[in-house]
């Protein structure tokens, strides 16, 4: 029997290790397919969580589509609003995502994560993308509502790829804003009770039920830092084809990821002491 020479062993042994950047999508993909599994396991949740969107179109929607109370030019006011919802039912998913990962701080699951060659910010990203994986899978169904509706939606196949991207990057962003709330409050109660306070500060400070120049000054200048705004434009312009500054609406959400994920990830050993 020949022995193996001991250089080329040697050489296997001591195989290098990929620069933690080239593992990020990996590690990406690997929890946004954990996301699926969940969603695959658990289909009634869709369901559930479309039951908000849907009162909001049929009542909300329809009423003040009769009732012509807010001026929305040539666009009725039901095909205004859907894209709002859209966009609030994304948000309402993943601003409560850092309940997770204090559930998995608890048991003991992220200390596990943390020990790994996985750098923090491949998990913060994927649990991220996760959430916007979810908005996905939940879109589907406000938009198939609001089709049965009579919504005037764009079928456009790459409008369509644009609406998944503004959502995947929507609910991205305000997951690591739940994920950095939670590195700074540490519990679930606390981290339900900042979500509650800021959720629908969030929605009615931004474009999603009515024109920003309807609002009075001030509620402008923060719609005008309010991401979700820029996330509504663009689903508008996409989906109904109004006026929108689509250049605008992605540089700021996909600023704004990058912020998020780099401040969650610098808080996520916070929640692992």
């Amino acid at each position: 029997m020949s022995a193996v020479p001991d250089a080329p062993r040697a050489a296997w042994a001591e195989a290098p290790v990929p620069p933690s950047w080239r593992r990020l999508p990996d590690r990406v993909f690997a929890l946004c397919l954990v996301e699926l599994e969940k969603l695959r396991r658990d289909r009634t949740e869709l369901f559930t969580r479309a039951v908000q969107p849907a009162l909001w179109l049929l009542i909300f929607g329809e009423t003040f589509t009769r009732l012509r109370a807010i001026p929305t030019g040539p666009v009725p006011y039901l095909d205004y609003l859907a894209p709002g919802i859209l966009a609030q039912s994304a948000l309402f998913i993943a601003i409560f995502y850092g309940i997770q990962i204090i559930w998995e701080r608890d048991a003991g699951v992220l200390t596990k994560l943390l020990v790994t060659p996985t750098p923090r910010a491949a998990l913060v990203t994927g649990k991220a993308f996760a959430a916007g994986v979810r908005a996905l899978a939940q879109a589907v169904v406000v938009l198939v509502l609001s089709a049965l509706l009579g919504v005037a939606l764009n079928a456009n196949p790459l409008h369509l790829l644009g609406v998944a991207a503004v959502l995947m990057l929507g609910a991205a962003f305000f997951s690591c804003l739940s994920m950095t709330i939670a590195g700074l409050v540490l519990t679930r109660d606390r981290l339900m009770g900042i979500g509650q306070a800021i959720t629908m500060p969030l929605f009615f400070g931004s474009n999603a039920l009515y024109p920003i120049e309807l609002m009075p000054h001030w509620l402008q200048t923060v719609s005008r830092f309010n991401p979700l705004s820029y996330e509504v434009d663009a689903l508008r312009g996409l989906l109904i084809g109004t006026p929108a500054h689509l250049l605008l609406d992605f540089g700021v959400l996909a600023g704004s990821v990058v912020i998020g994920v780099t401040a969650a990830s610098a808080l996520l050993g916070r929640l692992a002491r």
